[in-house]
Order: C-alpha cells, then sequence, then structure tokens
C-alpha cells in the first residue's frame, strides 16, 4: 500500500470516528429533548397535544432504535445524523402547520436552533443537507397547505424568511466544519507519516554512526592500554557526540639502549561529530605509521609528518583552487622516563606542567596540522622534569565550555587554576574532580565541543 493511501485511510478512519461521536451525542439529544419539548407544546396549544405528543414519541423513537442498534441495522456513520435532523425537521413542519401568526413567531427560533445545532453537530456531506432542507420545505408546503389558517405572505413574515436563511447557513456551516476537518487530519496523518519517516532515516543514521564509532574505538587505544603503558595517569574523554574529533594517542617507544620512552598525544580535529571523526581515523592511522619509520624520531618530525600526510589525504584529488584546510590541532609529547626529559611539540596546542604548585606552559607553534603541505616545519622543545611533576595535554573542549551561574565560557585561566587545585591530589582524585567540575559547570547547557584531558604523573 502506497504511503498516499495508508495516508488517506488514516484520516477517513479518524473522520468517521469524530461523525460517529458527534451522530450519537445528536441522536441521544433527539431522543431525550424532544419528548420534554412537549412541555411547551401542552402550554402553549393544548388543544394539539396529542397530535404532537404522538409525532414526537414517533420521531424520539426511531433516533432511540436508530442510537442502539445502528450496527445491527448497518446504518452507515453520516446517515446516523441525517435521521434525526430529517424527522425533527418534518415534526416542526407539522407544529408549523397548527400554529397561528403569534405562536409561529415564536416557535421560529426553536426551528433555527435546529439548523444551527445540527450544523454545529453532524458531519455529513453537503448533499445530505440539501435533501433535508429540500425535504423540510415539501413538508411545510404540505403541512401549511392542509393545517394551517395563515396565508403564505403570513409564514414568510413570521418565520419562513429568517428560517431558509438560518437552513443555508447551516449547509455552508456543516460543508466548512467537514472540509476544515478533513484538512486537518490529512494534514496530522501526514505530519505523523513524515515523522515516522524521519525516525526510520534518523535510525539508519544512527546505526551508521555506531557502526563508525567502532571503527574509531578500534583504532583510539582503549583506557587499560593507557593505563598500561602510563600507569600513573588519568583520562577524561567526553566526546559531545556518538564519534569524536577529538583523540589522543599512546605508544611506548622501544630504543636500541633500552630506554623506557612514551610518546603520547591529544589531538583536536576541525569540528565535531562525523566530520571530525573522519580527521581523526586519518590522524590515528598517521600516527600509527610514524612508529614504523626510523628517521622520525623526535616530536617535531612526527608533527612535519602528520602535517605532509594529513594534506596529502584531504587533497588527494582536490584542484589548486580547491583545497582543504580541514586538520587538527595537536599536543605531543615524548617522556625518557630514565633521565626525566620531556620533548614536546604542538600544532597550536601547548602542554602544562605544574610542579609544586606552579604551572609551566610551554606553547606550539602558532600552525595546525594539515593547513599547508610545505609550511614551517615544526620546533622540538625539551623541559628537565622532577619526580611528582603533573603534565596535562588536552583539547580546547573543556575550557570553551559555556555554563556556570552566566552562562559564559569555563576559559583557559580558570582552567590553569583548576588543573593547579587538583595538581597534588591522587590520580584518581583529579579525573574524578575535573569530570564533577565540568559537568556542574555545564549545568543543563549542551555540551559544546569534544572534551580531551590526559594526565601523566612523573
Amino acid at each position: 500500500m502506497s504511503e498516499n493511501q495508508t495516508i488517506r485511510n488514516n484520516w477517513e478512519t479518524e473522520l468517521d470516528k469524530i461523525a460517529l461521536k458527534y451522530h450519537i451525542i445528536t441522536l441521544w439529544v433527539a431522543v431525550v429533548f424532544n419528548l420534554l419539548f412537549f412541555i411547551t407544546d401542552y402550554i402553549n396549544m393544548h388543544q394539539y397535544w396529542r397530535e404532537f405528543l404522538t409525532f414526537r414519541v414517533v420521531v424520539s423513537s426511531i433516533c432511540l432504535i436508530t442510537v442502539l442498534f445502528y450496527k445491527q441495522l448497518k446504518i452507515s456513520i453520516q446517515l446516523m445524523g441525517v435521521i434525526p435532523v430529517l424527522l425533527i425537521s418534518i415534526e416542526n413542519a407539522f407544529i408549523w402547520g397548527c400554529m397561528d401568526a403569534e405562536h409561529l413567531q415564536r416557535h421560529t427560533l426553536a426551528y433555527m436552533a435546529l439548523f444551527i445545532g445540527s450544523g454545529m453537530f453532524v458531519f455529513y456531506h453537503v448533499y445530505y443537507s440539501v435533501f433535508i432542507v429540500i425535504a423540510s420545505v415539501i413538508a411545510n408546503i404540505v403541512f401549511f397547505y392542509f393545517n394551517s389558517p395563515l396565508t403564505p405572505e403570513e409564514i414568510l413574515v413570521n418565520g419562513g424568511f429568517l428560517t431558509a436563511a438560518v437552513a443555508v447557513f447551516s449547509i455552508l456551516l456543516i460543508k466548512m466544519r467537514l472540509r476544515l476537518t478533513k484538512k486537518e487530519l490529512i494534514a496530522r496523518f501526514a505530519l505523523e507519516a513524515s515523522k515516522h519517516q524521519l525516525q526510520i532515516k534518523n535510525k539508519e543514521i544512527v546505526d551508521s554512526i555506531n557502526y563508525a564509532k567502532r571503527i574509531q574505538s578500534a583504532l583510539i587505544p582503549p583506557v587499560e592500554v593507557v593505563k598500561d603503558i602510563l600507569p600513573n595517569s588519568f583520562l577524561l574523554f567526553k566526546p559531545k557526540d556518538i564519534v569524536s574529533g577529538d583523540f589522543y594517542w599512546v605508544t611506548a617507544i622501544d630504543t636500541a639502549k633500552g630506554d623506557k620512552r612514551v610518546a603520547f598525544s591529544v589531538a583536536d580535529c576541525t569540528g565535531h561529530g562525523v566530520p571530525g571523526a573522519f580527521m581523526s581515523i586519518i590522524g590515528l592511522k598517521i600516527f600509527n605509521q610514524t612508529i614504523k619509520q626510523e628517521d622520525i624520531n623526535s616530536p617535531a618530525k612526527v608533527l612535519n609528518y602528520l602535517n605532509k600526510e594529513v594534506y596529502q589525504a584531504v587533497n588527494k584529488h582536490s584542484k589548486s583552487d580547491n583545497v582543504i584546510r580541514d586538520g587538527m590541532d595537536v599536543a605531543f609529547c615524548v617522556i625518557d622516563f630514565d633521565s626525566l626529559l620531556l620533548s614536546f611539540s604542538g600544532a597550536q596546542n601547548p602542554v602544562y606542567i605544574v610542579r609544586n604548585k606552579e604551572l609551566t606552559e610551554i606553547k606550539g607553534d602558532k600552525q595546525p596540522i594539515g593547513s599547508d603541505e610545505g609550511g614551517i616545519s615544526f620546533t622540538d622543545k625539551e623541559l628537565q622534569l622532577e619526580k611528582g611533576d603533573m603534565i596535562y595535554i588536552f583539547s580546547d573542549g573543556y575550557a570553551d565550555q559555556f555554563g556556570g551561574a552566566k552562562g559564559k565560557k569555563f576559559k583557559y585561566s580558570q582552567f590553569k587554576e583548576t588543573l593547579i587545585t587538583y595538581s597534588d591530589k591522587s590520580i584518581e582524585e583529579q579525573e574524578h574532580q575535573l569530570e564533577k567540575l565540568f559537568e556542574d559547570w555545564k549545568g543543563d547547557l549542551e555540551q559544546l565541543d569534544d572534551v580531551c584531558v590526559l594526565g601523566v604523573r612523573v
């Protein structure tokens, strides 16, 4: 079944439900109130009370049978609305035929109420409305001809014209309500169908992204591996979306001298989510290639190699006037745990070293990875470490997060103070406090970017 046919079936079914509800109400109103109005008949025109009562009992009985047994009698939903309006129209025509001019003027309001009430409650096609009005006119002509002492002019002046106008108004009202209800239902079910399609598409996209996460997770070393290589370290890694544009990389370096050296890095790719994740996969792949290159033996050479390979990877088929300059900011460290020498090179990003509650910042070179194939070479910077020093490398997600009482950025100045404050705590406590502070600062606001903070104690 096509989507349009499904929508049509749905709105037609819902329209039938609405019509059935209102037509059942109309029938019960006809059963009860039609009989109650006999009281006014008896008071105003006592001489005709038997005839009026008989007519009202017949009409109410037919309406009662209809509302109780419409399923068994297989009466259509639209016809359920036609029956009470048609019968009461004929009943009113009979009652009018027995009235003088004074009573006719008074009773005109009852006839008008019938047509207005039908316009407010019934749902049927316009041809039913036209049929009821024609049947009512014929019934009035017949009953006035045989029963009424009034002339046609008196009938028209004392209520005929006004009732005819209200009858036309009721036709238009019923038609308008039916059309508007139909449009509203069509729009609602079309919206639901679109929403359903969006949910299906969204699930397919999320499933694809989750699969991409599996690929990314296979390349990013698990926390257990990081802890095995850097036992005295913590990692705060909070992707904004399912996949991350931030990534970290850690590896032990084997040397001919048998020195105990560890290389570790945090990179922040252009964008976040899927675009950032694509770039992170490229970066991780190239990082893994560097350890196989014997001539790449310093942080600066790693970044030079990374810069060249990333640029070529994203611009392999690009023309000279359509160069892609997306890349990443990187902080890359190597620690010789025998000599406690830190070697560092950075693409935009720095490294923080906290010793005895004092923070030293070694800034990276002011050029990102992947922006220019033949750019200026990155530089190596060294610092002699001491036992107990804390080393922090990070992306910009933590410092750039909006939050707090005024919804402002956390900022690097506050980030530095935070690291200094917790630097003498245990590795586990630092990770816990940094994450708690971040969540408290963010509050109900959306996470702005991926967050990655790697802390290492010497």
